[in-house]
């Protein structure tokens, strides 16, 4: 008996042991999530307001948003081709696939590409007709189209309390639209407010089917999200060329003084 109580004193350290661990491994993973999303959502902000600048500033005058749009996807493209090459070497950026295109893959990914261009296009095109706040309020009618399209799509039901929810967003929608026309002083505020509303509800709708396509194409690329991601801004690059040509933004850009000044670049390449 004796020997047994000590055989049990001898384990109670060893459990508080085990029990201590997994509590600290906890704490990393929130300490871990906590920083990540801040970071996100420091990063994505800040993007929302170079954006903002780029599209919409008295300083730099360019007229021509999806220039901007293409020059940020060749920006992403040249990232993911220098974080390749540097993954190959660094194990802690191993996860960065090598810099392999396919062109029948490509041709396969262009439905999702193109939602794609229409999502970063339309983000632009609002920002550059309506504020910041307001061009958050419009993100807002993303989870509107997630249900929706997920419904039509992918045939999924929702409960009442979602409905319930989307029907206070829309709400708020309305409310942002009117609170924004009343902060409009300027002529013209209502067609480009009414340009703005359009073109953040095409972007809301464009992240939610760029949501649902992700998922149906990203076993395409063996479920890697870098690769994919890859690809889209390739595909993405080379269909904004015709769209620019399209839209007349080459006289824009042949006529624009700043073109040379090495400060719009850096801009540039940081929104990207």
């Amino acid at each position: 008996m004796a020997k047994l109580m000590a055989e049990e004193k001898e384990r109670k350290p060893e459990t508080v042991i085990e029990m201590s661990s997994p509590k600290e491994t906890l704490k990393e993973n929130y300490t871990r999530i906590t920083v990540v999303v801040a970071a996100y959502w420091t990063v994505s902000i800040s993007m929302v307001f170079l954006n903002s600048y780029l599209l919409s500033s008295k300083d730099v005058k360019l007229e021509a948003p999806l220039f901007i749009t293409f020059s940020q996807c060749v920006t992403g493209v040249g990232c993911l081709f220098l974080l390749s090459k540097v993954g190959s070497r660094l194990n802690f950026l191993d996860e960065f696939p090598a810099f392999d295109v396919n062109v029948s893959l490509m041709l396969q990914l262009l439905p999702l590409s193109a939602v794609f261009v229409g999502m970063i296009a339309f983000n632009n095109l609002c920002l550059k007709y309506v504020g910041v706040a307001f061009y958050n309020v419009g993100r807002s009618l993303t989870t509107i189209f997630n249900v929706a399209l997920s419904y039509f799509i992918l045939r999924l039901t929702t409960s009442r309390n979602a409905i319930v929810c989307c029907s206070a967003i829309i709400g708020g929608f309305l409310l942002g639209v009117m609170q924004e026309e009343k902060s409009l002083n300027q002529s013209g505020g209502r067609s480009d407010l009414f340009l703005g509303v359009v073109f953040g509800v095409s972007a809301s709708c464009c992240v939610a089917l760029n949501a649902i396509f992700t998922k149906k194409y990203l076993p395409l690329v063996d479920g890697n999200l870098w690769r994919l991601q890859m690809y889209n801004n390739v595909n993405a690059s080379l269909l904004f060329l015709p769209l620019i040509f399209l839209c007349g933004e080459l006289p824009v850009l042949m006529r624009y003084p700043n073109l040379g000044v090495p400060s719009f670049w850096f801009m540039m390449l940081l929104s990207g």
